[in-house]
Protein backbone atom coordinates (compact mmCIF):
# COMPACT_ATOMS: atom_id res chain seq x y z
CA UNK A 1 0.00 0.00 0.00
CA UNK A 2 1.31 3.63 -1.50
CA UNK A 3 2.08 6.32 1.57
CA UNK A 4 0.16 8.95 1.09
CA UNK A 5 1.38 12.15 -0.74
CA UNK A 6 2.84 14.76 1.62
CA UNK A 7 0.78 18.12 1.33
CA UNK A 8 3.10 20.37 -0.64
CA UNK A 9 4.06 23.62 1.27
CA UNK A 10 2.46 27.32 -0.45
CA UNK A 11 5.17 29.25 -1.66
CA UNK A 12 5.87 32.57 0.90
CA UNK A 13 7.16 35.61 0.31
CA UNK A 14 10.05 37.13 2.55
CA UNK A 15 8.03 37.79 5.43
CA UNK A 16 7.56 34.15 5.31
CA UNK A 17 3.65 34.63 4.15
CA UNK A 18 1.14 32.75 1.53
CA UNK A 19 -0.29 35.11 -1.28
CA UNK A 20 -3.87 33.87 0.65
CA UNK A 21 -2.71 36.22 3.36
CA UNK A 22 -2.96 39.34 1.13
CA UNK A 23 -6.13 38.81 -0.15
CA UNK A 24 -9.77 40.10 1.18
CA UNK A 25 -13.44 39.18 1.17
CA UNK A 26 -15.18 37.63 -1.72
CA UNK A 27 -15.87 40.03 -4.75
CA UNK A 28 -19.31 41.52 -5.32
CA UNK A 29 -18.38 42.96 -8.58
CA UNK A 30 -19.86 42.13 -11.78
CA UNK A 31 -18.51 39.13 -13.26
CA UNK A 32 -15.34 40.00 -15.87
CA UNK A 33 -15.49 43.35 -14.13
CA UNK A 34 -11.51 44.87 -15.06
CA UNK A 35 -11.95 46.15 -11.30
CA UNK A 36 -11.09 42.37 -10.01
CA UNK A 37 -8.24 42.27 -12.14
CA UNK A 38 -6.61 45.07 -10.87
CA UNK A 39 -7.69 43.62 -7.62
CA UNK A 40 -5.02 40.73 -8.12
CA UNK A 41 -2.53 42.70 -9.69
CA UNK A 42 -2.37 44.82 -6.02
CA UNK A 43 -2.58 41.23 -4.61
CA UNK A 44 0.22 39.51 -6.36
CA UNK A 45 2.53 43.04 -5.77
CA UNK A 46 2.59 43.59 -2.32
CA UNK A 47 2.46 39.78 -1.96
CA UNK A 48 5.76 39.69 -3.80
CA UNK A 49 7.49 42.79 -2.74
CA UNK A 50 6.75 41.58 1.09
CA UNK A 51 5.09 44.26 2.47
CA UNK A 52 3.57 44.40 6.10
CA UNK A 53 0.15 44.65 5.71
CA UNK A 54 -0.29 46.39 9.07
CA UNK A 55 1.63 49.19 7.89
CA UNK A 56 -0.75 50.06 4.73
CA UNK A 57 -3.33 52.23 4.73
CA UNK A 58 -6.19 51.32 1.89
CA UNK A 59 -8.01 54.66 1.28
CA UNK A 60 -10.75 55.07 -1.57
CA UNK A 61 -13.91 57.37 -2.26
CA UNK A 62 -17.38 55.82 -3.22
CA UNK A 63 -18.34 54.11 -6.34
CA UNK A 64 -17.42 50.42 -8.01
CA UNK A 65 -13.59 51.08 -7.92
CA UNK A 66 -13.92 52.06 -4.42
CA UNK A 67 -15.34 48.85 -3.10
CA UNK A 68 -12.30 47.00 -4.29
CA UNK A 69 -9.77 47.49 -1.23
CA UNK A 70 -12.02 45.16 0.50
CA UNK A 71 -10.98 42.29 -2.09
CA UNK A 72 -6.99 42.27 -0.62
CA UNK A 73 -4.51 42.93 1.86
CA UNK A 74 -7.54 42.08 4.13
CA UNK A 75 -4.66 43.10 7.21
CA UNK A 76 -4.34 46.53 5.99
CA UNK A 77 -6.63 49.43 7.52
CA UNK A 78 -9.41 50.98 4.53
CA UNK A 79 -11.50 54.24 4.68
CA UNK A 80 -14.14 54.78 2.14
CA UNK A 81 -14.08 58.74 2.27
CA UNK A 82 -16.80 61.12 1.08
CA UNK A 83 -17.66 61.16 -2.98
CA UNK A 84 -13.88 62.65 -4.28
CA UNK A 85 -12.57 63.14 -0.98
CA UNK A 86 -10.20 60.39 -0.73
CA UNK A 87 -6.99 62.71 -1.61
CA UNK A 88 -7.30 65.15 2.02
CA UNK A 89 -7.98 62.07 3.76
CA UNK A 90 -5.31 60.18 2.98
CA UNK A 91 -3.19 63.75 3.35
CA UNK A 92 -4.26 63.85 6.48
CA UNK A 93 -3.86 60.29 7.74
CA UNK A 94 -0.12 60.68 5.80
CA UNK A 95 0.39 63.92 7.98
CA UNK A 96 -0.05 61.69 11.62
CA UNK A 97 1.71 58.98 10.65
CA UNK A 98 4.54 59.39 8.02
CA UNK A 99 5.36 55.91 8.39
CA UNK A 100 2.56 54.14 6.80
CA UNK A 101 2.13 53.36 3.47
CA UNK A 102 -1.02 54.55 1.25
CA UNK A 103 -2.64 53.17 -1.68
CA UNK A 104 -5.51 54.81 -3.05
CA UNK A 105 -8.34 53.09 -5.18
CA UNK A 106 -10.21 55.25 -7.25
CA UNK A 107 -12.61 55.46 -10.02
CA UNK A 108 -12.81 57.96 -12.85
CA UNK A 109 -15.83 59.68 -11.62
CA UNK A 110 -14.39 59.98 -7.87
CA UNK A 111 -11.51 61.92 -9.61
CA UNK A 112 -12.01 63.42 -12.93
CA UNK A 113 -16.08 64.74 -11.67
CA UNK A 114 -16.92 65.53 -8.67
CA UNK A 115 -13.20 65.16 -7.48
CA UNK A 116 -11.14 66.90 -9.35
CA UNK A 117 -10.08 69.89 -7.02
CA UNK A 118 -8.82 67.35 -4.68
CA UNK A 119 -6.84 65.22 -7.69
CA UNK A 120 -5.28 68.74 -8.62
CA UNK A 121 -3.66 69.33 -5.22
CA UNK A 122 -2.57 65.75 -4.62
CA UNK A 123 -0.61 65.74 -7.65
CA UNK A 124 0.81 69.72 -6.89
CA UNK A 125 1.47 68.17 -3.10
CA UNK A 126 3.47 65.27 -4.50
CA UNK A 127 2.14 63.29 -1.52
CA UNK A 128 3.84 60.08 -0.93
CA UNK A 129 1.35 57.59 -2.01
CA UNK A 130 0.41 54.81 -4.67
CA UNK A 131 -3.11 56.73 -6.39
CA UNK A 132 -4.96 54.01 -9.07
CA UNK A 133 -7.72 55.31 -11.19
CA UNK A 134 -9.69 52.57 -12.16
CA UNK A 135 -10.90 54.29 -15.07
CA UNK A 136 -14.19 52.50 -16.89
CA UNK A 137 -15.11 55.53 -18.57
CA UNK A 138 -18.84 55.56 -17.09
CA UNK A 139 -21.07 55.88 -13.71
CA UNK A 140 -21.44 52.09 -13.32
CA UNK A 141 -23.50 52.75 -9.90
CA UNK A 142 -25.91 54.77 -11.57
CA UNK A 143 -26.44 52.98 -14.99
CA UNK A 144 -23.52 53.80 -16.95
CA UNK A 145 -23.99 57.82 -17.80
CA UNK A 146 -20.52 59.00 -19.58
CA UNK A 147 -18.08 60.11 -16.96
CA UNK A 148 -15.34 62.84 -17.59
CA UNK A 149 -12.74 60.58 -19.21
CA UNK A 150 -15.41 58.53 -21.78
CA UNK A 151 -13.90 59.93 -25.32
CA UNK A 152 -15.57 62.37 -27.64
CA UNK A 153 -17.95 60.34 -30.20
CA UNK A 154 -17.84 57.17 -27.72
CA UNK A 155 -21.67 55.48 -27.41
CA UNK A 156 -23.45 54.38 -24.27
CA UNK A 157 -25.61 51.17 -25.09
CA UNK A 158 -28.24 53.14 -25.53
CA UNK A 159 -27.20 54.79 -28.28
CA UNK A 160 -25.99 58.67 -27.00
CA UNK A 161 -23.17 59.88 -28.49
CA UNK A 162 -20.48 61.55 -26.19
CA UNK A 163 -20.28 65.22 -27.25
CA UNK A 164 -17.46 66.43 -24.87
CA UNK A 165 -14.00 66.45 -24.90
CA UNK A 166 -11.87 63.88 -22.14
CA UNK A 167 -9.96 64.75 -19.38
CA UNK A 168 -6.38 63.27 -19.59
CA UNK A 169 -5.86 62.52 -15.98
CA UNK A 170 -2.34 61.48 -17.05
CA UNK A 171 -1.33 64.67 -18.63
CA UNK A 172 -2.93 66.59 -16.04
CA UNK A 173 -1.19 64.59 -13.22
CA UNK A 174 2.29 65.53 -15.44
CA UNK A 175 1.05 69.04 -15.40
CA UNK A 176 0.18 69.51 -11.96
CA UNK A 177 3.62 68.14 -10.16
CA UNK A 178 3.38 64.44 -10.15
CA UNK A 179 6.65 62.46 -9.98
CA UNK A 180 5.02 58.87 -11.56
CA UNK A 181 2.94 58.82 -13.90
CA UNK A 182 1.35 55.88 -16.02
CA UNK A 183 -1.29 54.30 -18.08
CA UNK A 184 -2.08 50.63 -18.17
CA UNK A 185 -4.87 48.41 -19.01
CA UNK A 186 -6.29 45.81 -16.52
CA UNK A 187 -5.99 42.71 -18.93
CA UNK A 188 -2.33 43.28 -19.08
CA UNK A 189 -1.57 41.48 -16.03
CA UNK A 190 2.30 41.72 -16.86
CA UNK A 191 2.62 45.14 -17.30
CA UNK A 192 -0.09 46.42 -14.72
CA UNK A 193 2.17 44.22 -12.24
CA UNK A 194 5.06 45.93 -12.97
CA UNK A 195 4.02 49.41 -12.90
CA UNK A 196 2.48 48.99 -9.89
CA UNK A 197 5.56 47.80 -8.27
CA UNK A 198 7.57 50.86 -9.55
CA UNK A 199 4.70 52.75 -8.36
CA UNK A 200 5.24 51.33 -4.77
CA UNK A 201 9.05 51.66 -4.68
CA UNK A 202 8.22 55.53 -5.58
CA UNK A 203 8.72 58.41 -3.03
CA UNK A 204 6.21 60.49 -4.30
CA UNK A 205 2.78 60.92 -5.92
CA UNK A 206 2.46 57.63 -8.27
CA UNK A 207 -0.72 58.41 -10.24
CA UNK A 208 -1.70 55.08 -12.63
CA UNK A 209 -5.12 55.55 -14.81
CA UNK A 210 -6.01 52.00 -15.79
CA UNK A 211 -8.57 51.14 -18.36
CA UNK A 212 -10.74 49.18 -16.67
CA UNK A 213 -13.90 47.82 -18.95
CA UNK A 214 -17.20 48.04 -17.10
CA UNK A 215 -18.52 44.62 -18.41
CA UNK A 216 -22.35 45.47 -17.84
CA UNK A 217 -22.85 49.14 -19.24
CA UNK A 218 -19.47 49.93 -21.09
CA UNK A 219 -17.92 47.10 -23.19
CA UNK A 220 -20.01 46.98 -25.88
CA UNK A 221 -19.10 48.06 -29.84
CA UNK A 222 -18.97 51.93 -29.72
CA UNK A 223 -17.42 52.24 -26.74
CA UNK A 224 -13.70 53.40 -26.71
CA UNK A 225 -13.40 51.47 -23.28
CA UNK A 226 -14.40 48.34 -23.86
CA UNK A 227 -12.19 45.64 -23.98
CA UNK A 228 -12.47 44.75 -27.65
CA UNK A 229 -11.45 48.78 -28.32
CA UNK A 230 -8.16 48.80 -25.83
CA UNK A 231 -6.97 45.76 -27.42
CA UNK A 232 -6.99 46.87 -30.99
CA UNK A 233 -6.00 50.15 -30.39
CA UNK A 234 -3.26 49.26 -27.54
CA UNK A 235 0.25 51.18 -28.27
CA UNK A 236 3.02 50.05 -25.66
CA UNK A 237 5.77 52.47 -24.94
CA UNK A 238 7.70 50.28 -23.24
CA UNK A 239 8.32 46.88 -22.06
CA UNK A 240 8.28 47.01 -18.44
CA UNK A 241 10.50 44.86 -15.78
CA UNK A 242 10.84 45.46 -12.09
CA UNK A 243 13.52 44.38 -9.45
CA UNK A 244 13.00 45.07 -5.99
CA UNK A 245 16.25 46.45 -4.19
CA UNK A 246 16.11 42.82 -1.91
CA UNK A 247 17.28 41.09 -5.15
CA UNK A 248 20.10 41.20 -7.03
CA UNK A 249 20.01 43.03 -10.11
CA UNK A 250 22.33 41.97 -13.64
CA UNK A 251 22.18 44.02 -16.76
CA UNK A 252 23.49 43.21 -20.05
CA UNK A 253 26.25 45.76 -20.60
CA UNK A 254 26.56 44.60 -24.68
CA UNK A 255 23.18 46.32 -24.76
CA UNK A 256 22.78 48.70 -27.75
CA UNK A 257 22.25 52.04 -26.43
CA UNK A 258 18.72 52.99 -25.63
CA UNK A 259 17.35 49.38 -25.69
CA UNK A 260 17.61 49.08 -22.21
CA UNK A 261 16.91 51.74 -19.77
CA UNK A 262 17.41 51.84 -16.04
CA UNK A 263 15.67 54.26 -13.35
CA UNK A 264 16.69 53.67 -10.12
CA UNK A 265 13.87 54.68 -7.50
CA UNK A 266 14.35 56.55 -3.88
CA UNK A 267 14.58 52.81 -2.04
CA UNK A 268 17.19 51.36 -4.55
CA UNK A 269 15.14 49.19 -6.86
CA UNK A 270 15.18 49.54 -10.46
CA UNK A 271 12.69 49.97 -12.74
CA UNK A 272 13.62 48.46 -16.51
CA UNK A 273 12.29 50.27 -19.85
CA UNK A 274 13.05 48.27 -22.68
CA UNK A 275 12.38 51.41 -24.97
CA UNK A 276 9.82 50.66 -27.70
CA UNK A 277 9.91 54.22 -29.40
CA UNK A 278 13.64 55.01 -29.52
CA UNK A 279 13.41 58.57 -28.75
CA UNK A 280 11.08 58.30 -25.78
CA UNK A 281 13.02 59.87 -22.64
CA UNK A 282 10.47 59.38 -19.63
CA UNK A 283 12.54 62.32 -17.60
CA UNK A 284 11.35 64.46 -20.24
CA UNK A 285 8.48 65.93 -18.57
CA UNK A 286 7.31 68.59 -21.54
CA UNK A 287 7.94 65.44 -24.18
CA UNK A 288 5.72 63.30 -21.68
CA UNK A 289 3.01 65.59 -22.58
CA UNK A 290 3.61 65.99 -26.14
CA UNK A 291 3.79 62.32 -26.45
CA UNK A 292 0.12 61.71 -24.80
CA UNK A 293 -1.47 64.63 -26.60
CA UNK A 294 -0.29 62.93 -29.99
CA UNK A 295 -1.62 59.71 -29.19
CA UNK A 296 -4.80 60.89 -28.27
CA UNK A 297 -5.05 62.87 -31.74
CA UNK A 298 -4.36 59.80 -33.81
CA UNK A 299 -6.68 58.00 -31.51
CA UNK A 300 -4.35 55.07 -30.07
CA UNK A 301 -4.57 54.19 -25.63
CA UNK A 302 -0.71 54.73 -25.07
CA UNK A 303 0.18 52.73 -22.09
CA UNK A 304 3.55 52.37 -20.10
CA UNK A 305 5.53 54.86 -18.00
CA UNK A 306 5.52 58.24 -19.25
CA UNK A 307 6.93 60.39 -16.51
CA UNK A 308 9.46 59.58 -13.54
CA UNK A 309 11.24 62.08 -11.29
CA UNK A 310 13.16 60.88 -8.50
CA UNK A 311 14.52 63.92 -7.60
CA UNK A 312 11.45 66.23 -6.26
CA UNK A 313 11.20 66.18 -2.72
CA UNK A 314 7.66 64.93 -1.43
CA UNK A 315 5.14 66.97 0.44
CA UNK A 316 6.24 65.43 3.82
CA UNK A 317 9.74 66.66 3.08
CA UNK A 318 8.45 69.91 2.60
CA UNK A 319 6.84 70.33 5.64
CA UNK A 320 10.06 69.30 7.54
CA UNK A 321 8.01 67.30 9.94
CA UNK A 322 9.62 65.94 13.34
CA UNK A 323 11.38 62.33 13.03
CA UNK A 324 8.76 60.75 15.01
CA UNK A 325 5.18 59.96 13.71
CA UNK A 326 2.93 63.15 14.75
CA UNK A 327 0.16 60.11 15.74
CA UNK A 328 2.45 59.04 18.88
CA UNK A 329 4.25 62.15 20.36
CA UNK A 330 2.93 62.46 23.99
CA UNK A 331 0.52 65.27 24.74
CA UNK A 332 3.01 67.11 26.70
CA UNK A 333 5.32 67.53 23.20
CA UNK A 334 2.08 68.41 21.19
CA UNK A 335 0.57 71.01 23.30
CA UNK A 336 2.53 74.15 24.25
CA UNK A 337 2.94 75.18 28.14
CA UNK A 338 1.17 77.74 29.91
CA UNK A 339 3.88 79.56 29.86
CA UNK A 340 4.39 79.81 26.26
CA UNK A 341 0.57 81.46 25.96
CA UNK A 342 1.52 83.31 28.64
CA UNK A 343 4.01 85.18 26.54
CA UNK A 344 1.71 85.25 23.52
CA UNK A 345 0.02 87.25 25.35
CA UNK A 346 1.99 89.37 26.73
CA UNK A 347 3.61 90.51 23.56
CA UNK A 348 -0.16 91.17 22.47
CA UNK A 349 -1.00 93.43 24.95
Amino acid sequence: MSAPATPRKPKVNRLELPVLDYRGGKTTLCAGCGHNSISERIISSYWEMGVDQTQVIKMSGIGCSSKSPAYFLNQSHGFNSVHGRMPSVTTGALLANKTLSALGVTGDGDTASIGIGQFVHLMRRNVPMVYIIEDNGCYGLTKGQFSATADMGSVLKSGVVNELPPIDTCTLAIQLGATYVGRSFSGDKKQLEAVIKGAMAHKGTAMIDVISPCVTFNDHKGSTKSYEYVKENVEPLQEIGFVPHFDEIHLDEEAKPGEVREVTLHDGSHLLLKQLDADYDPSDRLNAMHMLETSAAEGHLLTGIFYVNTEKPDFLELLNLADDPLATLPQERMRPPASALAEVMEELS
